[in-house]
């Protein structure tokens, strides 16, 4: 009986050694690219671009990706400006499936890029709910152009630089290239949110999500957070 329950007990030791094992796979600890599966659930209050880079940081790490230097992809007013491009490195990225989604910072930002619903995967490998889904979560936080710079205007587009989950507003991508605003098939710059409330974020077709990049080690990471 006693030799009968250390092999059970063996057994399952190493399920879990190979359940443990599994949780990431080779493509995950490569991966350089993936839309947060969930944002700060303030709003676009992200904590700025530091806490946004955190957030990037940790949902990598818990989905078992290596390397580093992660930062979100998102635009800051200030002396000097922020622009999303600047802050990602210079590619090649790959999402948690092992597919490049884009070659350089250049190709991210034109019609070769390889962004759409099917590529533009969660940390976890999973697809986000896009137009026509329930909910729809489309709007992906950004802050950018179509050129991934910050525009030029008085007006607020980044949610006081991702400090706001009340008055404001944030320019947003369609992460599945369809729907409304000036430029619905844009994965960075389709329109402005409603608000930058959680609530607001919501009924503009969005839940507070946005992009993370890794910069790399050897690789050029842009200005450094703030």
């Amino acid at each position: 009986m006693a030799r009968a329950a250390f092999a059970s007990f063996v057994l399952v030791l190493a399920v879990s050694f190979l359940l443990a094992s599994a949780a990431s796979s080779p493509a995950q600890q490569k991966m350089s690219f993936f839309i947060t599966s969930a944002g700060s659930g303030d709003g676009a209050n992200l904590g700025g671009l530091a806490g946004a880079d955190k957030h990037c940081a940790t949902l990598a790490a818990a989905a078992g990706a290596t390397g580093g230097n992660w930062r979100a992809y998102l635009s800051a007013t200030g002396s000097p400006v922020v622009h999303a491009r600047d802050r990602i490195g210079s590619g090649p990225w790959f999402n948690a499936k092992g597919v490049q989604v884009a070659a350089s910072v250049d190709d991210l930002h034109s019609d070769k890029n390889q962004l759409s619903k099917d590529n533009s995967l969660t940390e976890k490998g999973a697809v986000v709910n896009g137009r026509g889904d329930n909910p729809n979560k489309h709007d992906i936080l950004t802050g950018a152009g179509l050129d991934g710079r910050l525009p030029a205007g008085d007006g607020d587009m980044t949610c006081k630089n991702w400090t706001s989950n009340g008055d404001g507003s944030a320019l947003m991508g369609h992460h599945d290239r369809q729907g409304g605003g000036a430029n619905p098939t844009s994965w960075n710059s389709a329109h402005g949110s409603k608000g930058c409330s959680q609530a607001n974020l919501r009924a503009t077709g969005g839940d507070g999500l946005f992009y993370c990049f890794a910069a790399g080690p050897g690789r050029s990471g842009g200005p450094a957070p703030r």
